[in-house]
């Protein structure tokens, strides 16, 4: 496929892209929470607290790293009760038989938490909207040392998700979609924060060259791959 093929396919999801993208930021200032129905991801509302609705996305993102977005989600359905005021051996009961890093992620979830309730007395959403600058916001998630879970790709993948623009999500399948259009030469993941950064700038530019916004061809190419247009 080339690019002129690339930008058929993007008008023939355009529609779903971007309803999606709206959805990211309907999230963020609406009370919405997502689920996992029926093998699809969808917005219900809820009556949550805003900030733990934010930390339920920041759980999802730690819990998709490595896995899938839909095991992410069905780990989320299965300790919303407890992601608040449960230990990790609460998550971990939920998890079995439905997520394989059932010990180790609720630990990075509990530690997440006991740090932001001590530092941030959990106002997340306050933290996040207190950032002018875009590479710090994600770079407080992604190299806070209290934050347990998340590098540079899983603190894009949650900003992306609660409608913030511009931060790619390098994935596997976004580095092989990179390759396979001439826009890295080998499709290995970023070893560092630095290469992260310089590959981030690639897909940047195959964005405009692809005439296709960052955030909208991220998805594109996703469903590409998966098959869907998940988050």
């Amino acid at each position: 496929m080339d690019i002129e093929q690339l930008k058929q396919e993007y008008n023939n999801k355009k529609a779903k892209i971007k309803e999606r993208l709206s959805q990211f930021e309907k999230f963020f200032n609406e009370p919405y929470s997502w689920f996992y129905r029926d093998g699809s991801l969808i917005l219900l509302p809820v009556e949550t607290n805003d900030d733990y609705r934010l930390f339920e996305e920041l759980a999802f993102c730690i819990f998709t790293a490595n896995t899938s977005a839909e095991m992410g989600a069905k780990a989320v359905d299965a300790v919303r009760s407890v992601l608040m005021n449960g230990n990790a051996g609460d998550m971990t009961r939920r998890l079995e038989g439905i997520y394989r890093f059932n010990n180790v992620r609720p630990a990075h979830i509990i530690h997440t938490r006991t740090y932001l309730k001590n530092a941030l007395n959990f106002e997340l959403k306050n933290k996040i909207q207190s950032f002018k600058n875009k590479q710090e916001l994600r770079d407080f998630f992604a190299l806070n040392k209290d934050i347990k879970g998340l590098g540079y790709k899983e603190a894009s993948h949650f900003l992306r998700n609660i409608g913030f623009k511009g931060y790619a999500i390098l994935d596997k399948h976004i580095i092989n979609s990179m390759h396979e259009f001439g826009f890295l030469k080998t499709n290995e993941k970023p070893k560092n924060n630095k290469e992260y950064l310089e590959i981030e700038q690639r897909l940047i530019d195959f964005s405009k060259d692809a005439g296709i916004g960052m955030d909208e061809l991220d998805l594109l190419l996703w469903s590409r791959k998966n098959g869907r247009i998940l988050k």
